[in-house]
């Protein structure tokens, strides 16, 4: 039992990737789910002697990802590995805009991908290993906005808010249960990403927060994604990881 297992969702880009390249340097084995793979995961992973399965796939579709995701769990022999960890990282930020300016679709979407998706992988996951005697974590990716509200938000904040509080009712049942998951749910702070960029080019009629996040780039206060990564990672390794199912990775 010297194997570690983590599955990792939205591990193509930013922080997810360089999550991704940390755990592989780290010898885990890793099957990472995104829309579309990165191409550098599997030599790196082969230069590291660890292994590494991606898989190509939709999020705002998660009923399949789901279903594969536990079959796939059913088939491991779980008691190869000393760790089973799922990480639930995968995000959209919808349009940047009042509620009733966003199309029905778009919003549909984004709470697939940030709510429903987190929700039904953690259950596959729970299910799939409730006999294993590995210790089993659940980290899901939160964010400052899903406690705090923000106009031209609104999906976002929702699916965060969310996303904390179906962590915590988790984690009430999980430990009621022998060798219960640890759960929790970890702002990670401020990143410069994508999503950071999109917001900082957003229509300032429409978003009046925008000088907030244009500030934050201007005063160097973004971590990078290789730096956010690692203090996610880190917070995870912890021996109080779970102690409190909604968190913040600088608190």
């Amino acid at each position: 039992m010297n194997q570690h297992l983590t599955i990792l969702t939205g591990a193509s880009r930013g922080m997810g990737l360089a999550m991704a390249e940390q755990l592989l340097d780290a010898g885990h084995d890793l099957l990472c789910i995104s829309r579309h793979p990165n191409e550098a995961l599997g030599p790196r992973a082969a230069a590291k002697g660890s292994r590494c399965e991606q898989w190509a796939e939709d999020l705002s579709h998660p009923l399949t990802a789901a279903a594969k995701l536990e079959d796939w769990l059913a088939s491991r022999d779980g008691s190869a590995f000393a760790t089973a960890t799922l990480i639930n990282n995968a995000g959209v930020l919808p349009r940047i805009a009042p509620l009733a300016a966003v199309p029905a679709g778009e919003l549909a979407g984004a709470l697939r991908v940030d709510l429903e998706a987190p929700m039904l992988l953690t259950s596959a996951f729970l299910r799939a290993t409730q006999s294993w005697t590995s210790q089993r974590k659940v980290l899901n990716i939160s964010s400052g906005l899903g406690r705090r509200p923000m106009a031209s938000q609104a999906a976002y904040c929702a699916a965060k808010a969310g996303l904390d509080l179906f962590t915590r009712c988790v984690a009430l049942e999980e430990a009621a249960r022998p060798n219960g998951a640890r759960l929790c749910s970890l702002a990670p702070g401020v990143i410069d990403t994508d999503m950071q960029q999109r917001l900082r080019g957003a229509d300032a009629s429409q978003f009046p927060d925008i000088a907030n996040f244009i500030a934050l780039k201007e005063k160097g206060a973004l971590a990078s994604p290789s730096e956010a990564a690692a203090r996610v990672l880190a917070f995870l390794a912890r021996a109080d990881f779970g102690s409190n199912p909604v968190a913040d990775v600088r608190g």
